[in-house]
């Protein structure tokens, strides 16, 4: 029996190679007999500012909360991004300051050091792409982004296992190059 797959384009643009990483792990997954739908950051309306952090949860606009709503059908996740200065681009980090809110995705508990994890039973891929060469940004640059995503930001959710795929460098790549990724993004998908 397939599963409920979101995936996530957390690169602005849907015409990048994280667009085509998207594109092609949503084809493969639903080949695979999965029901997937896909969310291009891009395309949504909001804030991408948390103004007043969690003292105060500013109006969640109705992507944000079609977008929740989202999240809480998917059973696996699969977030595309490309890695800049090191980090996620603004856009999903606002997207992740914006809807991960406290009584979604988790929930503070008096006298308890960590929060309740709120999505738990979901499993996660992340595809990174990448200008640095992937041996370099986890040896010599320990991985920042991929660490806040799966670590800090996923597995404190709940979300499990969280597999990873890092393609690059990306700039100057062939276009033998490219398609191996793509095959390597449709390969992860069909094996959820």
């Amino acid at each position: 029996m397939g599963k409920q797959i979101l995936v996530i384009l957390g690169h602005p643009s849907s015409d990048s190679f994280c667009g085509a990483l998207a594109g092609e792990y949503v084809h493969a997954a639903e080949q695979a007999g999965h029901e997937v739908r896909l969310l291009r950051l891009g395309d949504l309306k909001f804030d991408v500012v948390l103004h007043e952090g969690f003292k105060k949860i500013q109006q969640v606009e109705t992507d944000l909360v079609l977008a929740q709503e989202a999240i809480q059908w998917a059973e696996h996740l699969c977030f595309v991004f490309p890695i800049w200065w090191g980090g996620v681009p603004a856009l999903l980090k606002g997207f992740l300051d914006r809807a991960f809110l406290p009584g979604f995705a988790f929930k503070y508990r008096a006298g308890a050091a960590f929060p309740d994890q709120l999505l738990k039973g979901r499993s996660a891929h992340i595809l990174a792409t990448m200008d640095t060469p992937p041996w370099y940004f986890r040896w010599i640059y320990r991985m920042p982004a991929i660490h806040q995503m799966r670590k800090t930001t996923l597995e404190f959710c709940g979300i499990k296992p969280v597999k990873v795929l890092s393609f690059g460098p990306v700039l100057g790549s062939k276009p033998a190059q490219r398609e191996a990724w793509l095959e390597k993004a449709r390969i992860a998908a069909s094996r959820i």
